[in-house]
């Protein structure tokens, strides 16, 4: 990951060329009694050819971690003030060397070329600031404190997959322009203020690293300090408004229309059900109804269906119709308009029965999420309409999922597609998959699926698609799931009544 933020304060990073083969590494090791594991990481950087020295900076330890490391081959240093930013700063002050690595004292699991792969960025002139990533979940700090607030005050910096971690490379020259806060807000201040002298920041997969684990109540003061770290820097950098957060609202919105999004969020399940939106959940067309209620069906109408425009282009267009309705409005039309009988029942039920139900429509995410929350839904798949100070901008973000390279042969934006991705991303196969639809748009993935229903079916194309028909209720699909299935199915009609009685 390569970091350019777009607000940053301009001060020039030294360096710009490519490092001797032969330039060298400053190991700066805070510590704090770490007796149980110093002398291993001190020994670990010394077998590295390109560490120069290893400075271990010792916050006043009384269980004999300084002579451990001493013996190891470190050189100790009694750090100026107690607390790792005091420690981390004495150990930049003493070192020689242009390039500096941090290790954290308490580290296990150590891959023989972390050091390699650190500075290679660095002596290649390709980074200024590298931190490090690792194979472990992100701790609780992380997730619950760090990442939420880099989602909403620094987005450009929300995806490091470890914020807090202490491993970092750089430039000495980089880090004495830097401000070390003496306290767990150290490493995560570093990188913002990295960023805000506009360095190149790179992050590097070292493995596998284990830390020593810390009680509830001093990850609790972790988290008070990172957070007091974050909000100090996002007032220095003008980003403690309100019309900042809704910018990066909208951005976090878009972020999670990512279909991949969405599964991670959710619990994996070995059957599926897709259903489209308009004239199957809904009882009618989101568009045809905002149009209607904002007063802009003079300028929809000749882009309704129309075949003489591709896919891409309609929808984008149709978009732009929208531009200044409020978010608010949108959703109100969304929560207002009927459902179609049994369509809460019916994804509760398949729920129940063990499917993860999504909902994939050609409509807007705004719509399509209302939708979702009404009738219980898992996910929503569907294009992204972007807002700007809460108002319909007029622009489209076209789902990615509507497009695969061995999707639909026919269609540049398809549901197949979107069957497609989501086959690949849970493992399943397609006869685990249920897809309900009523429309031309629907007849790919409905001839794709294990079980294919055409409700309520707009065209003679839509029936023959189909493996069944339902009309009238939804729950007709719950039935057709209770009834043995033949290799060679029939179409057949379940009417409301037969529904309704089961």
């Amino acid at each position: 990951m390569k970091v350019q933020p777009k607000q940053a304060k301009p001060r020039p990073v030294q360096g710009g060329r490519r490092a001797p083969r032969a330039a060298k590494v400053t190991v700066v090791i805070p510590v704090l009694n770490e007796s149980r594991t110093v002398e291993k990481v001190v020994k670990f950087a010394l077998r590295d050819r390109r560490v120069a020295q290893v400075l271990v900076i010792d916050d006043g330890s009384i269980d004999g971690t300084p002579e451990l490391a001493q013996g190891a081959g470190a050189r100790v240093i009694t750090s100026s003030l107690l607390g790792k930013g005091a420690s981390m700063e004495d150990g930049l002050q003493a070192t020689q060397t242009e390039f500096l690595l941090y290790l954290d004292g308490d580290l296990r699991g150590l891959r023989q070329d972390l050091i390699r792969r650190m500075m290679r960025p660095l002596l290649a002139d390709e980074a200024d600031f590298v931190k490090a990533t690792f194979g472990r979940r992100a701790g609780r700090v992380t997730a619950l404190t760090a990442r939420p607030l880099l989602r909403n005050y620094f987005p450009e910096l929300a995806d490091f997959g470890q914020p807090l971690g202490g491993v970092i490379a750089a430039r000495c020259s980089l880090l004495r322009q830097l401000r070390f806060e003496n306290d767990y807000g150290v490493d995560i201040g570093l990188l913002i203020d990295a960023a805000a002298a506009r360095a190149r920041i790179v992050e590097v997969s070292v493995g596998r690293i284990e830390h020593e684990s810390q009680s509830l109540e001093a990850l609790g003061e972790m988290a008070t300090q990172v957070a007091r770290t974050i909000l100090e820097r996002a007032a220095e950098w003008g980003r403690l408004r309100i019309s900042y957060l809704r910018e990066t609202q909208e951005r976090d919105r878009v972020r999670q229309a990512d279909f991949r999004h969405s599964l991670s969020m959710l619990k994996r399940a070995g059957k599926l059900a897709l259903f489209d939106m308009d004239g199957t959940l809904l009882n009618g067309r989101f568009v045809l109804e905002l149009a209607h209620r904002t007063e802009r069906m003079e300028a929809l109408n000749p882009l309704l269906d129309n075949l003489t425009l591709d896919t891409a282009t309609r929808t984008r267009r149709i978009a732009a119709i929208f531009a200044g309705v409020p978010r608010s409005t949108i959703e109100r039309v969304a929560r207002e308009m009927p459902l179609m009988p049994g369509a809460v029942e019916t994804v509760v039920g398949l729920r129940k029965a063990g499917y993860l139900v999504g909902i994939v429509t050609d409509s807007y995410r705004v719509a399509a999420e209302t939708v979702r929350r009404r009738v219980f839904a898992d996910f929503t798949i569907s294009h992204v309409m972007k807002f700007r100070r809460d108002r319909a901008s007029g622009r489209l973000t076209l789902s990615p999922a509507m497009r695969h390279p061995k999707g639909c042969r026919e269609h540049r934006l398809c549901k197949l597609n979107v069957l497609r991705h989501l086959l690949d991303e849970l493992n399943l196969a397609p006869e685990r998959v249920l897809a309900v639809g009523d429309s031309d748009n629907d007849i790919c993935i409905l001839r794709a699926v294990g079980i294919s229903v055409a409700f309520q079916p707009k065209t003679p194309a839509v029936c023959d698609a189909a493996k069944h028909i339902v009309k009238d209720d939804l729950r007709g699909v719950l039935r057709l799931l209770c009834e043995p299935v033949s290799k060679e199915p029939e179409i057949r009609t379940v009417t409301a009544a037969e529904s309704v009685t089961n």
